[in-house]
């Protein structure tokens, strides 16, 4: 009902005071329409199962799986390539498949909407050991052709790869689904033939379980590993001349090793001692026997059983330095150990067929005490290589193997790498170092489930054929009938008439630029068949070895990417395909085209847990992505939240946090990362001068001085109090990431039990890794720049003024007036305080105090409780070519700002109140 109330001057006239309206329930509602509020058919909140049924409606009616046809069939000036890293076809998809293929697809609808053509192939990698393993579960091998094998290795790939593809498309994915690649292939498995390798025998990393060689990558470490340690002599029967003169009278002299590997003993050919080293004959207590042992290893007139003697028993079938020394000294190499890791009857009767890990040891470390070899005998507890699959040890033995001579491509992979946009860049020292580690690589595998090795081998004389008419012809057959023909076809398919007329001595495309500069035909045991007739195809047999999964994988960029230039704009991985992919692929690719496959490499990191633990299968720490889209079997306790939700996951997680690049840091924590590198230096030059003791003082005075008293000190409110993802904490926490490691590889030769637990417990560990299989210090030449000394040390220099004129007092609560004249001192103390004064800068953050100002000269009206003092820096730039001395003025003042009941700092505006930082930080974490 509406209510008016009129004038009383007539029915028709209005009063001049105006109307009042009163409005009922009803009446309110008349003019509901009238008003323009927002009207949509947008429904505002929608979950369970809706939520799901509105994603799928959603995925078919706007095209999803039609959105890469349309984009690769516009026009577009320019194209983005990201080329897909294989995922493993072993089991269903995780929560690392989805955190890498939304961080890819995020960067691929962006370059869509920027009208830019993407080319994204999605790939997998379907062959290898853990495949072959799981299709064959408790059945083995014995029984199973290797055509049987194969069969069921590739029934289990093609379900995994439909389970995976499934999610891959549900969660959003834009690719074009019925056109993948798969390293099974035929056309793909071609197109890797289109090089190879050589053949050689060298020890090789050997899994008795999975009876295959393992390259390195394929190894996990058990830090809790028992071996039985010896300490054995062996008899001196030559002296060196300069020992000889003086032991005529001292009867035998007998050489002191020490081994955790007894087992090895018998296949020994030498022994080994360092040139620059002292070495000492000492007589034992128990006996007359004399001992020849590095003097180090004498304490007040003791030998010390630590681990080593400084002599090394060198067995070159059984250890990669071994086989090194075995090749300069042309020492023989004589493999006692078969397949099984089993004695063969090169070690005789009584260690024939005995397990070289159980039964075989006991039985040498017996052989030993009989004949009194043995001076001391305990248990080791050492980090060992384990088969990552079956989790059992493995050995290294020689066997006839194909390689890759990665130490030949190693400087020109280095230089691709340097043209390269490393994401984030603290990612590329880890690049670098696993490319030093790597000599050599073994690319064949005794087993059936891959690519077969492309060779003949002659039954009489056991040489391989390998030539590029035979190679191209094989592969030729291989992209029409797969690879399975390899044991389908006759022997006459692949080795035809016109191939064995054409037998020339030839190393195919992708790998002659590497072997034949630099590799005699002898050495890698390929048959001199340069004749216009090899002979008849029955004088051969096809071999049984396939390709290494890495090598199979890393030649994705040869048969995915186009030929004018297969170089992608990007490789988006873990951080685990540092030492895989992201190497197998630059190595294959600069043995072939001097470049590498990629412009740019994007190192993200691993999905973690709550309590920061990468999440893994065998932890029982995983998040199903299902389970986050669909719900859990309660749905009380797992909603379905949908695909975008895992998608809004991903793209909130900050991927790249372990790091920050050191241009973008702290001017203090670029000098930090300086002085760690000058700290190394000088360690590696003491121990490599055998000088323990000035280690450990290196050591003490960078742990007391330039940590605990310096750095640590300057930088706990910035790592504390700062916001927990700004780049001020990130830079100080990168830093003591690169000290931790720094400091605990310095200290592990001297205490390698406390510097391996301190390794287990580091973040960012791959599980298995261990500190001594991980290498020595990684510096950057990067973190050391011009100015950044001069800078920080002339920010000490006037912090130490100050410091010594409030003696006994808390710097924080004086406030400094800072005043230089205009000199290249005031300029570097300009780059840590952009404004005049400043609580939270560079500037003060180094001088700890409340607030700073920087200013040309000291106001006249200082307070009457300021106190002043002065001093000089030398400046010394470009080895003495600029050379200024600045002096500079100190006003130290009690700070009118209150104390900050977060910080604790004397930063607050007004008394019990959170100053400006901590207030904000606390705002955003609401």
């Amino acid at each position: 009902m509406l209510l008016v109330r009129r004038s009383a001057v007539g029915l028709g006239g209005v009063a001049r005071w105006g109307l009042r309206c009163l409005y009922s329930g009803d009446a309110a509602g008349r003019y509901r329409d009238t008003v323009l509020l927002p009207r949509t058919d947008f429904p505002m909140k929608v979950n369970g199962p809706s939520l799901l049924e509105q994603e799928i409606q959603i995925q078919q009616k706007c095209g999803f799986d039609q959105l890469y046809a349309w984009q690769r069939g516009r026009k577009a000036k320019k194209e983005y390539y990201l080329h897909d890293g294989p995922p493993y076809a072993n089991g269903d998809p995780h929560v690392g498949h989805a955190l890498n293929k939304i961080l890819k697809d995020i960067r691929n609808r962006f370059e869509v909407l920027r009208g830019r053509q993407v080319h994204y192939v999605p790939g997998w990698d379907c062959h290898g050991l853990p495949i072959e393993l799981k299709a064959l579960g408790d059945l083995g091998t014995n029984e199973l052709t290797p055509l049987q094998i194969r069969q069921k290795a590739r029934k289990f790939a093609e379900r995994a790869i439909s389970r995976q593809r499934a999610a891959f498309q549900r969660w959003g994915v834009m690719a074009d689904w019925e056109n993948c690649y798969y390293t099974f292939d035929g056309k793909y498995e071609a197109a890797q033939l289109k090089g190879l390798i050589y053949q050689d025998y060298k020890p090789v990393f050997w899994s008795p379980s999975s009876r295959t060689a393992l390259a390195e990558a394929e190894l996990e470490y058990n830090p809790e590993h028992v071996s039985r340690a010896l300490y054995i002599t062996f008899p001196l029967h030559t002296l060196p001349a300069k020992l000889a003169a003086k032991a005529e009278s001292w009867g035998h002299v007998f050489a002191l090793i020490w081994t955790t590997q007894p087992w090895t003993i018998p296949a020994n050919q030498a022994v080994c001692y360092m040139p620059k080293v002292q070495y000492s004959v000492v007589k034992r207590a128990d006996n007359e026997q004399l001992l020849l042992v590095a003097s180090e290893r004498i304490n007040t007139n003791h030998v010390t059983m630590t681990k080593g003697t400084g002599l090394v028993h060198t067995a070159p079938a059984h250890g990669m330095e071994d086989y090194g020394v075995a090749t300069h000294f042309n020492l023989p190499v004589e493999c006692m150990v078969d397949e099984e890791g089993r004695f063969t009857e090169l070690a005789g009767p009584e260690l024939q067929k005995k397990s070289v890990m159980t039964e075989g040891n006991a039985t040498v470390i017996s052989m030993l005490q009989a004949v009194g070899a043995i001076v001391k005998e305990e248990d080791c507890v050492h980090s060992y290589p384990y088969d990552w699959r079956t989790k059992q040890p493995v050995v290294i033995r020689a066997s006839k193997q194909w390689f890759i001579n990665t130490a030949s491509l190693k400087d020109k992979a280095k230089d691709a790498l340097q043209k390269v946009r490393v994401i984030p860049e603290s990612a590329r020292s880890g690049l670098l170092a696993m490319l030093d580690r790597r000599t050599y690589w073994c690319i064949s595998r005794q087993r059936s489930w891959g690519v077969p090795i492309p060779v003949f081998y002659h039954k009489e004389t056991g040489e391989p054929l390998l030539n590029k008419h035979s190679v191209t012809h094989i592969a030729k057959v291989f992209s029409e009938k797969g690879s399975d023909s390899w044991w389908t076809e006759p022997v006459e398919t692949f080795l035809t008439p016109d191939v064995l007329q054409k037998v020339y001595f030839q190393i195919l495309t992708i790998f002659k630029k590497i072997f034949f500069k630099e590799v005699s035909y002898d050495s890698v045991c390929v048959i001199n068949l340069c004749q216009s007739k090899a002979g008849a195809v029955s004088d051969y047999v096809r071999g049984e070895d396939v390709l290494d999964i890495w090598f199979d994988s890393g030649a994705s960029w040869a048969a995915v990417l186009p030929e004018s230039d297969p170089r992608a704009d990007s490789y988006v991985e873990g951080k685990d395909q540092i030492g895989g992919w992201f190497q197998s692929s630059l190595l294959t690719s600069v043995a072939v085209r001097n470049k590498a496959p990629y412009k740019a490499l994007v190192v993200h990191g691993f999905a973690v847990s709550e309590k920061g633990e990468k999440m893994s299968k065998s932890i029982g720490n995983v998040i199903d992505p299902d389970v986050v889209i669909n719900g859990g079997k309660e749905l009380s306790v797992s909603p379905p939240y949908g695909a975008d939700v895992l998608r809004w996951w991903v793209a909130e997680s900050n991927v790249f946090s372990e790091a920050v690049d050191p241009k973008q840091m702290h001017y203090i924590d670029q000098y930090m990362l300086h002085v760690l590198r000058e700290f190394s230096m000088k360690v590696t030059d003491a121990y490599s001068e055998f000088d323990n003791g000035r280690v450990i003082r290196l050591l003490q005075s960078f742990i007391t001085r330039d940590l605990s008293n310096f750095y640590f000190s300057i930088i706990k409110d910035r790592l504390y109090c700062d916001p927990e993802d700004s780049l001020g904490r990130r830079s100080c926490q990168t830093v003591l990431e690169e000290i931790l490691d720094g400091v605990s590889r310095s200290i592990a030769p001297v205490l390698p039990h406390l510097a391996e637990e301190v390794y287990l417990h580091s973040p960012g560990r791959n599980e298995g890794d261990t500190l001594f299989r991980s290498g020595w210090i990684n510096t950057s030449s990067v973190w050391r720049r011009p100015g950044l000394e001069e800078a920080v040390e002339g920010a000490c220099a006037i912090r130490d003024s100050f410091l010594s004129s409030i003696p006994g007092r808390n710097a924080a609560e004086y406030e400094l007036i800072i005043a230089i004249e205009p000199s290249l001192l005031f300029e570097l103390m300009e780059s840590l305080q952009e404004e005049p004064t400043s609580t939270c800068s560079q500037l003060t953050e180094l001088m700890m105090a409340s607030r700073t100002t920087l200013t040309s000269s000291l106001p006249r009206d200082l307070p009457s409780d300021a106190i002043t003092s002065t001093g000089t820096f030398l400046i010394n730039l470009e080895g003495g070519v600029i050379r200024e001395e600045s002096s500079y003025s100190v006003a130290a003042m009690p700070t009118s700002l209150s104390r900050c009941p977060r910080c604790r700092r004397y930063t607050s505006d007004e008394p019990d109140c959170l100053c400006p930082r901590c207030q904000t930080v606390l705002e955003n974490a609401k």
